[in-house]
């Protein structure tokens, strides 16, 4: 009797061995393979689950070409809009790459805040407090550090009488609809979501903001986030104005209808057979269920010879 309750003790051990060698798997959106929950980490922000070696290069990607900008969950269908925490991104990067996206999203910071400003003064490098000027006109600024005097516009010295070419009334990104038509042919311009400066030197007027993501037109501003066939380009100001043949146009809009249309056929005609194959498919996901299994059988099979001995 000894002999066999030490024996059914291990053989219960080595089941239990099985089922934390299998463990439940986790499908990661990144690599689309399935990963072990250890080698897995959920978002604090959004509980969204991807595997550390995706999250890994995602985060160093992000470091090195997203400019300090908060780093999102790499779901691009996140209910939730997820934003990896600092405590996170030191996790999963090392100490160098923390250092550079937060020197990055200082700078970010300071660029997108009309308040503050860097000194010029190449030794110096401070951060100084813009005071706001009488009808939007650039004026003096003084660093508080090397006590430089600096134009808020040009960022040139502030002397008596100091004339620049930036002495025009700044214009906000709010008011870019209300921009007279000269304006619309200027290289740089602001998003008119975050702010941020962006030129640009050709292509089409589809603008992508590299900080925000947001999507628009390049001569009025206005939203395209939900224009996938780009129809604002067939009429008002901004007619004919894309950058592009009326026929790549049409050719994109083609490409856009034909994989509506694909993915809506895929989706009917796989729906009854996913219904159908669906208890045969949770059976064959279900490994616990399995090697539940075998365990009884694994406990059936040592009862037998038991059974025969006495």
């Amino acid at each position: 009797m000894a002999d066999k309750s030490a024996t059914q003790r291990q053989e219960d051990g080595d089941s239990a061995a099985e089922i934390s060698e299998v463990g439940w798997e986790v499908f990661c959106k990144l690599c689309l393979c399935e990963q072990p929950t250890t080698a897995t980490r959920e978002l604090q922000s959004c509980n969204c689950v991807f595997c550390v070696a995706c999250l890994q290069q995602y985060v160093q990607l992000a470091i090195m070409e997203g400019g300090g900008a908060p780093i999102t969950c790499p779901d691009m269908a996140c209910q939730k809009s997820g934003v990896l925490l600092d405590s996170e991104i030191a996790s999963l990067v090392s100490e160098g790459q923390v250092e550079l996206y937060q020197r990055l999203s200082f700078e970010r910071g300071v660029k997108l805040d009309p308040s503050k400003a860097w000194c010029p003064v190449l030794e110096c490098q401070a951060v100084c407090s813009l005071q706001p000027s009488t009808e939007g006109q650039p004026g003096a600024v003084p660093c508080t550090t090397c006590r430089a005097v600096f134009c808020s516009a040009c960022r040139g010295a502030w002397l008596d009488g100091h004339a620049c070419s930036e002495q025009q009334p700044m214009m906000s990104p709010s008011h870019g609809r209300s921009r007279p038509h000269d304006d619309a042919d200027l290289p740089i311009k602001q998003c008119p979501v975050c702010g941020i400066y962006i030129e640009r030197n050709q292509g089409c007027a589809q603008m992508l903001c590299k900080s925000c993501k947001h999507t628009f037109c390049w001569y009025c501003l206005q939203n395209l986030d939900g224009d996938i066939f780009l129809r604002h380009y067939d009429k008002g100001p901004c007619r004919n104005k894309l950058g592009h043949s009326r026929a790549s146009v049409m050719w994109n809009r083609t490409q856009v209808v034909g994989i509506l249309v694909g993915v809506s056929i895929v989706v009917l005609v796989t729906s009854p057979l996913l219904l159908l194959a669906s208890p045969c498919i949770l059976c064959c996901i279900c490994k616990p269920c399995r090697a539940k299994n075998k365990k009884k059988k694994r406990k059936k099979d040592l009862s037998q010879p038991d059974s025969s001995t006495s």
